[in-house]
């Protein structure tokens, strides 16, 4: 004996629903195919080619890798790139002392939290002048402010020992408030019978901002951490307006700025795309390496 099945008849509005949420998940995924996956693909292939952007591509192989290790041009902006890195753990020790602060009960953490968040909400573009205009050699707020104590304060932008450090000043400045914000939310949810439980057997103040603070905030940290890393890699338009030239002696130049001076500047696509290509896989490895060892330190509470 055997048994068909068949299969239910769908209403005419059941068909109508499922057409229009068919419309809905088409958009988003047309848009990712021709404003992502085309565009990453294509650079990919122009990566092998040689291609001002106009004519037609010529395919070269791996001449454009192979000229991008003898390029030290290529290799100072990478350097200069990973080095302004080192302001990511310094604004996120800050960011978290300033949370452990506007944590508390006290009259005004309203207000600081909106001054401390400011920046995040202000544009890069109006943000990079100002600080321009702050690190002058001749009439900078910074050096006016050293001169009341004695200091003559160098060139900052035109000095190839401090352009770098102004500019991991500006970008902790600018990404301190958003820190600040997730890690207070972070602290806020921490819950306080693990504080109680600590005080109870005797644990200090330090003890029990290194064994329960620092572990329970840890998943806002590798996010911090990992984005600020994408973020840091993709830095061009402070670059852009605070050292248009690519700083003294090129001390200032991030791997983006110089891709874009390659691909607009000199209409080198070919050549931008494989320092492009380049620069994508490095940044996939960090984040890769960052998830394996997050993954290590994963703990959870009953």
């Amino acid at each position: 004996m055997t048994t068909t099945s068949t299969r239910p008849r769908r209403s005419r509005l059941h068909r109508k629903e499922h057409q229009a949420a068919l419309a809905f998940v088409a958009i988003p995924v047309i848009g990712f195919l021709l404003f992502t996956l085309f565009p990453l693909l294509f650079s990919v292939y122009a990566s092998f080619t040689n291609w001002n952007g106009i004519s037609a591509p010529v395919f070269k192989g791996l001449d454009n890798y192979t000229k991008m290790f003898g390029d030290r041009y290529f290799l100072q902006s990478l350097w200069n790139t990973l080095y302004m890195m080192i302001g990511i753990p310094v604004g996120l020790a800050i960011s978290l002392g300033l949370a452990l602060a506007m944590n508390r009960k006290m009259r005004g953490t309203t207000f600081f939290r909106t001054v401390y968040y400011l920046p995040v909400i202000s544009s890069i573009a109006a943000v990079a002048i100002l600080w321009q205009w702050a690190f002058n050699g001749d009439f900078g707020l910074i050096n006016q402010g050293l001169a009341l104590v004695g200091i003559d304060g160098p060139n900052w932008l035109q000095d190839t020992n401090t352009v770098k450090p102004a500019l991991i000043i500006m970008a902790i400045w600018k990404g301190l408030g958003y820190s600040m914000l997730l890690y207070l939310a972070a602290l806020q949810s921490v819950p306080r019978y693990l504080y109680e439980a600590a005080a109870l057997d005797g644990a200090s103040a330090w003890q029990q901002f290194r064994h329960i603070t620092i572990p329970m905030v840890r998943p806002v940290t590798f996010f911090l951490i990992v984005t600020s890393i994408i973020g840091g890699s993709q830095i061009f338009v402070e670059i852009n307006i605070m050292t248009p030239t690519g700083g003294p002696e090129f001390q200032s130049a991030s791997i983006v700025w110089y891709i874009w001076q390659k691909a607009f500047d000199n209409l080198q696509m070919g050549y931008a795309s494989a320092m492009s290509v380049v620069l994508g896989l490095l940044v996939f490895a960090i984040t890769f390496i960052q998830f394996r060892l997050n993954r290590r330190n994963q703990f959870s509470i009953d």
